[in-house]
């Protein structure tokens, strides 16, 4: 095990003050331990391990064999590194490769097994926010800047004010995936940079025009590949401090010139770097000619930074998450009166049910943002509100999310009233079905018992439960007074049922204005 809590031991080390991110990229796996002191972050230790899953991505995007192999290797390793690390601490963030891999759930299974801390898969804009983070929280910039950063299969760009990202973007170009293509086995010409650079201009195109309207004052890189080719030109003596697009030039023409990268020996090329270099290059030439960069600075943050400060944000109860939900109640002009009463009887069954259920602080918050936004597709169309909620929700930039969490909401939300898909809750890899299920039945009851959509409509509830049971007691009185409702329960009944959930509530029977034989399931449509 790494001896990394060695370190500043006049400092207080309590195990507690540790956080750690872990970003799993196509190219290397990364890690980094920090510690809070005195409100700010100190990082204690770095450990970066080459994996190269996008080397082992098929064209039918399947991860081979091999390069599970190698990533869970790595797991294994950082798992006894971050032993001391509480697990609620640590955040695991996986990209590209993962996001991409159509078998990307088997690794994540077998993962399980040997790294006890879950792995989050996130979008392309949302790793470019974090790569934005990690920049404006490690250096202070006063005007508008640019930041790129080329990984292992994509490339992502954001531009941003202060801690304001205003344009994210993540494009499929990386610098595994376009050595494969390019340059296989390092050899070199310039036709193939020719080929790799029209590429990666075709694959910019689409963002240029918003890019460029933006602006920026400053231009900054991050990770690996930029690292590199700002230290070879760095070192030939080229500039003393940045890239232009003059040096990239230069670099390609001496490059050519050697045929193959194997056989390069340039200042500030490492082995490791030396497949790489070419196609990194040629994705970096692509975005000075499309973005009309003119210099770039080098800044030695990334992704993993992001979310350590995002992590130590949350610690401060600034969760981005919140902000999200805030800008979709704005946008789709959600009824918020509505969506309170909603808000506060799911939270109030949750907290009856929490210990029975084993539910947790993250679930609680989850039920919140979807009991908020259950509403959000009324703008297109009262009818089936469900699935154009659901639409919004699975397709539209969730800034602080993760994939499985953003997915959660739209699930939760396409089936909050009518017909539930039980497929459609077991598809998840960071929460079980029982989970979902449970959300879901607290989503559902809370929806319904609001229809009515008036504050002082319902009476006290109580619920008990226990695994797929939920007993709800309503005042007997009250329900004789509520015909539509007590029918309503009675078809939710049924459609629990159907996921083998049992929803009991007392007094429904005696309180019952149907005639006998008749079905709840019948008289509503499902679509």
């Amino acid at each position: 095990m790494t001896h990394w809590t060695s370190a500043d031991s006049s400092a207080d080390t309590s195990n507690a003050n540790y956080m750690a991110a872990v970003d799993l990229g196509s190219n290397s796996f990364h890690m980094v331990i920090a510690r809070v002191v005195d409100g700010a972050l100190q990082l204690l230790h770095r450990e970066k391990q080459k994996v190269q899953l996008a080397e082992g991505l098929t064209e039918d995007l399947l991860l081979t064999e091999e390069a599970m192999l190698r990533g869970l290797a790595v797991l294994t390793q950082f798992a006894d590194t971050l032993k001391p690390v509480p697990t609620e601490s640590v955040r695991v963030i996986a990209t590209y490769t993962l996001r991409r891999a159509k078998n990307s759930a088997m690794f994540l299974r077998r993962a399980q097994a040997i790294f006890p801390f879950p792995i989050e898969v996130i979008s392309g804009q949302e790793e470019a926010r974090f790569i934005y983070q990690g920049v404006a929280h490690f250096e202070h910039y006063q005007g508008r800047r640019l930041v790129m950063d080329i990984g292992g299969g994509s490339t992502e760009f954001a531009i941003g004010e202060g801690f304001q990202p205003l344009k994210l973007a993540s494009r499929n170009m990386g610098c595994v995936s376009y050595a494969q293509l390019h340059f296989p086995n390092g050899r070199i010409s310039n036709k193939k940079f020719e080929r790799a650079i029209l590429q990666a201009e075709q694959e910019l195109e689409p963002i240029v025009s918003a890019y460029r309207e933006t602006g920026w004052q400053q231009v900054v890189g991050t990770s690996g590949t930029i690292k590199t080719i700002r230290d070879i030109i760095v070192g030939l003596g080229w500039h003393p401090v940045c890239i232009e697009l003059e040096q990239l030039l230069q670099l390609k023409d001496l490059l050519v010139a050697q045929e193959n990268s194997l056989q390069l020996d340039l200042p500030g090329l490492a082995d490791d770097r030396k497949l790489l270099i070419c196609s990194g290059l040629a994705i970096l030439i692509a975005a000075f000619n499309m973005l009309g960069i003119l210099q770039m600075y080098y800044v030695d943050a990334a992704l993993r930074e992001g979310v350590l400060y995002e992590m130590s944000d949350r610690l401060h109860h600034h969760d981005i998450r919140e902000h999200t939900i805030q800008s979709l109640i704005k946008r789709y002009s959600i009824d918020t009166a509505q969506a309170d009463r909603v808000r506060r009887t799911a939270l109030e069954l949750f907290a009856q049910l929490r210990t029975s259920w084993n539910l947790t602080d993250e679930m609680a918050d989850l039920l919140s943002w979807a009991a908020t936004v259950y509403e959000i597709g009324l703008h297109i169309n009262s009818s089936s509100v469900q699935r154009h909620s659901s639409y919004i929700l699975k397709n539209a930039n969730l800034p602080g999310f993760n994939q499985e969490q953003q997915q959660l909401l739209a699930t939760l939300v396409r089936s909050h009233r009518r017909k539930i898909k039980s497929e459609d809750l077991s598809q998840f890899y960071l929460y079980n079905t029982s989970t979902v299920v449970s959300l879901l039945v607290l989503l559902r009851l809370a929806v319904l018992l609001n229809q009515k959509r008036r504050d002082d409509f319902l009476p006290e509830l109580k619920a008990q439960g226990q695994n797929q049971q939920l007993c709800l007691q309503l005042p007997k009185a009250w329900l004789e007074q509520q015909p539509l409702l007590v029918a309503d329960l009675q078809q939710e009944q049924l459609h629990l049922k159907k996921i083998a959930f049992v929803l009991d509530c007392p007094y429904l029977i005696e309180c019952s204005l149907q005639s006998p034989g008749f079905d709840p399931a019948s008289a509503e449509d499902d679509s």
